[in-house]
């Protein structure tokens, strides 16, 4: 297993891939179906401009014939991606607005984590960057268009550099199984700050999904609401599928913890009593006790002498301005 160092402390991760990451970086952002974001309604405090948004374009979109069982056990876990983001961390002033909620949408019709059973809206998140595949997890959220996606942001951009291609949302998977089928992304969103300058603090990424069956996301799994700029120190509930031992990636678990901040200043991200694994990145967060609470972070990176904890961002008015892009 591959460390980065980081001054007092070392980032938690699997082996990283730096090389392909790099080539990937370089002009990336200057190809065809990238896009300002600055006329999708960013009101939260933050200014326009950090705010990305991609267009996938249909070549780049994923199929069912594409993300097989086969492909989804075999893909790496997400948070290879990540490391060199914390190696290079600093602290961030993190815009801090009034504080917003969006209250969830129904479907129509402790330290160790623990496994729980199946939630519909919170799933596995699929994705290729740089000719690998990569496994998250994701939640689907409260929103105007009904079908937004919520993960982290490295697992939808490599930050900084190229957007993923044939990302897909699997709700309520468990043992290769699909309830509700893969809704494929057809937009996606990420702080600039994350996109531009891969600062982990922002590390928080939106998809827009196409419904595989003609019925919006919302409808179908339901939707938790969301809020920004809320205190820090709450106390959470996170969900994912880590996916690397002692774990399988194969079903949901779930931790509960309050939140302290880096120990080591390098981020503004705090950290929750987790030994989730890889391929739990960007599974939700949810202020209080289990998964109807509003959600207000994602899983997104651990230290290797910091045991048994998950950080995850700090969503102020710049991630605010994110969801207000990918949410309309």
């Amino acid at each position: 297993m591959k460390t980065t160092k980081l001054g007092s402390g070392k980032l938690r991760s699997g082996t990283f891939r730096s090389g392909a990451l790099a080539a990937l970086a370089v002009g990336a952002l200057c190809v065809t179906g990238l896009v300002s974001a600055g006329a999708a309604n960013a009101t939260s405090g933050a200014d326009s401009s950090d705010v990305t948004r991609w267009i996938v374009p249909q070549t780049q979109q994923a199929g069912e014939s594409y993300w097989t069982s086969e492909r989804m056990m075999n893909a790496t876990p997400g948070d290879v991606l990540v490391a060199d983001n914390v190696a290079s961390a600093h602290p961030s002033d993190v815009k801090v607005g009034p504080k917003k909620t969006v209250g969830k949408q129904k479907a129509d019709p402790q330290v160790a984590a623990a496994q729980v059973a199946p939630i519909d809206n919170i799933g596995k998140v699929f994705f290729t960057l740089g000719g690998s595949d990569y496994v998250c997890s994701g939640n689907a959220i409260a929103s105007g268009n009904e079908n937004t996606v919520v993960t982290a942001g490295h697992c939808l951009n490599s930050g900084p550099g190229a957007f993923a291609s044939k990302f897909t949302f699997v709700p309520a998977y468990e043992n290769g199984s699909a309830p509700f089928g893969q809704w494929n992304a057809t937009e996606l969103y990420a702080p600039t700050q994350w996109t531009s300058g891969g600062d982990i603090t922002y590390d928080t990424g939106f998809a827009i999904v196409a419904s595989p069956t003609g019925t919006s996301l919302s409808d179908t799994v339901g939707a938790s609401g969301v809020s920004f700029n809320d205190s820090r120190g709450l106390t959470y509930s996170a969900y994912g599928y880590p996916a690397a031992a002692p774990f399988t990636g194969q079903t949901l678990q779930s931790c509960y913890g309050s939140a302290t901040d880096d120990p080591y200043g390098q981020s503004e991200s705090q950290g929750i009593p987790c030994n989730m694994t890889g391929g739990s990145s960007g599974g939700p967060w949810f202020i209080g006790s289990g998964s109807n609470g509003y959600q207000n972070s994602v899983n997104s990176f651990g230290y290797n002498n910091i045991s048994n904890t998950m950080f995850g961002p700090y969503w102020g008015s710049v991630i605010a301005s994110t969801y207000d892009a990918a949410s309309a």
